[in-house]
């Protein structure tokens, strides 16, 4: 159906992340992977989804030219604890101190996408809100040391083994957990 309504498009997926990847294999998409570096550098002043809206605009813009028929697909996710970002950890002692600050509290994953075109350019986000347990520290070096999540924002993946025993609740969508807010980008897919 998706894959029918994008026929006249070629689209680009700016993301390195095999979890946004799967989703886009999963929607039925053809697509190209394209990536551009960037140092996902932001204002100070940002809070929680402007920083996500101006990371995943950044990163489209680093794509200057496209083609008529290109669709340029960057996205970005952060968790947002009390009010700081978290992003990717630097490493293990990073990682802890982040799994730390987030047992038994509340924190909002905010992950935000960036549909870019020549004759258009829009931003869509989702904010899910995550509880986790109280997490002892056992367990915080035991999921570092085997699931070595130095690649998602927050230092952990809720489809992982942290998600299974440490997560008490989650209010939105799952997906946009894992790295995209599937339903919303379908739903624009689909308007276009």
């Amino acid at each position: 159906m998706l894959k029918h309504k994008l026929n006249n498009y070629n689209v680009i997926l700016a993301s390195g992340s095999p979890r946004r990847q799967q989703f886009f294999r999963d929607l039925d998409i053809d697509f190209s992977i394209q990536l551009k570096e960037i140092e996902e550098i932001y204002p100070e002043n940002l809070k929680g989804v402007a920083i996500t809206d101006y990371l995943s605009n950044l990163k489209s813009d680093a794509f200057s030219t496209l083609n008529d028929k290109d669709l340029l697909i960057t996205s970005d996710t952060i968790v947002w604890l009390e009010g700081k970002a978290l992003g990717k950890p630097k490493d293990a002692k990073d990682a802890f101190t982040m799994l730390r600050a987030m047992s038994g509290k509340k924190h909002e994953v905010i992950t935000s996408v960036c549909l870019k075109s020549n004759s258009f350019q829009k931003i869509i986000n989702d904010v899910t809100i995550v509880t986790f347990k109280e997490l002892s520290d056992d367990e915080i070096y035991y999921y570092i040391n085997n699931y070595k999540p130095f690649d998602k924002a927050g230092a952990y993946g809720i489809q992982e083994w942290i998600g299974f025993i440490g997560i008490d609740k989650i209010e939105g969508s799952y997906f946009n957990v894992v790295g995209l807010p599937v339903h919303k980008l379908y739903k624009e897919l689909m308007n276009l």
